[in-house]
């Protein structure tokens, strides 16, 4: 889900963070709290500048332009587990490395995971028509398979780019009512033609999960995926208040969305930590054989004006500075999110912020050029 647009002002605030990342004289604007206690032993992050990293991030903080928690992981040893600023102003709550986030799209892993937990159960395929496992199937999908959803290739319009979007996004809405707003649009492109993001295909796949596995979207990545893995932290948001408090900017919280909305696009939440476990079982079979995992992982299309990278199910890979990378990130009304995943190095970044107009595509670059040591 995306619910947020940057602005050039914080923009340029965070050209400013990145420039006066390594002044010695510290900043002093909008004095609090920098962070909260990590209880990662020094000796496990020598391997990095985590000092430098450390001191970057609580820049940021005192700028106002970054309020989140980050963790830093390689060859299965955390190097940084921090909370940065609030999780609530009000409170005084610091965010930790436990402070539960909205996730946003990073949902869209969760949810193509799933969708390939049942192929792998020979409940359904991927090169299947989507009208196999709908009930009711306009005309104009009939083309459309559950790869063209996976890889947003189907045509099928956004439904968080329609002019209504901002004045219903505040009203529950089921599966089956979000999909009606886009069921009878036409598709904007012929199925497998492009590639354009749409979390109505997301909304989609919830749907097929659901009817074809018998249970409710929250329970069967509660039962495959958060359970095996031991992600106490991470579930489907219910407008729950045990979360950070999302902002579109220091004190001034985001507008307000029903989370019956994003459903399996972007309404789930986690913790670095959580997400950590995650990334590790990416690792192992332990929730899928390896050519299952890779066919998550392969690029499956390119995606336009982004060099080198294509879309996978319900990830990003392709390259950045030479080294192979899996990533996805995350917006919704409050949280800006982002997971990196350098496989090749065993290296991964976990960035997740309360804050909406944090620049995620200045941070993640940053803080992966000094875990590589600017290589």
């Amino acid at each position: 889900m995306n619910g947020f647009t940057s602005r050039r002002a914080h923009f340029l605030k965070f050209v400013l963070a990145v420039l006066l990342t390594s002044c010695s004289t510290p900043l002093t604007v909008n004095p609090t709290p920098q962070s909260s206690t990590t209880s990662v032993p020094a000796a496990q992050i020598a391997s990095i500048p985590a000092s430098e990293i450390d001191t970057y991030l609580n820049t940021l903080v005192r700028l106002g332009s970054f309020s989140g928690s980050v963790l830093i992981a390689r060859n299965g040893e955390v190097l940084l587990s921090k909370g940065y600023g609030f999780a609530d102003h009000e409170q005084k709550i610091l965010n930790t490395p436990q402070t539960k986030f909205r996730l946003g799209s990073i949902t869209k892993q969760f949810t193509a995971m799933a969708i390939i937990i049942l192929e792998a159960q020979d409940k359904l395929d991927v090169q299947n028509p989507i009208c196999n496992y709908l009930s009711e199937c306009p005309e104009a999908w009939g083309a459309i398979t559950i790869h063209h959803l996976l890889t947003h290739t189907s045509g099928i319009p956004n439904f968080t780019d329609f002019p209504e979007y901002k004045s219903t996004m505040a009203t529950p809405s089921p599966p089956e009512q979000t999909i009606n707003r886009f069921k009878d649009k036409p598709l904007d492109f012929r199925p497998g033609e492009r590639w354009s993001y749409s979390n109505s295909g997301y909304i989609l796949l919830g749907h097929i999960i659901e009817r074809v596995s018998s249970q409710s979207y929250e329970d069967f990545l509660q039962e495959y995926i958060f359970t095996p893995l031991d992600m106490m932290n991470t579930g489907y948001d219910h407008n729950q208040d045990d979360l950070a408090t999302g902002y579109k900017s220091i004190f001034n919280k985001a507008d307000f969305v029903d989370m019956s909305i994003p459903y399996a696009a972007g309404s789930l939440y986690s913790t670095v930590e959580d997400l950590y476990r995650w990334d590790q079982a990416l690792y192992t079979k332990q929730l899928l054989q390896q050519d299952y995992v890779d066919q998550v992982f392969a690029a499956h299309v390119a995606i336009p004006n982004l060099d080198g990278m294509a879309y996978g199910y319900g990830w990003m890979v392709g390259l950045e500075d030479g080294r192979q990378i899996i990533t996805h990130g995350g917006g919704i009304e409050g949280f800006v999110t982002n997971i990196a995943r350098y496989p090749q190095d065993k290296t991964v970044i976990i960035i997740l912020s309360n804050q909406e107009y944090t620049s995620m595509g200045i941070i993640q670059p940053e803080l992966a050029k000094k875990v590589f040591g600017g290589k």
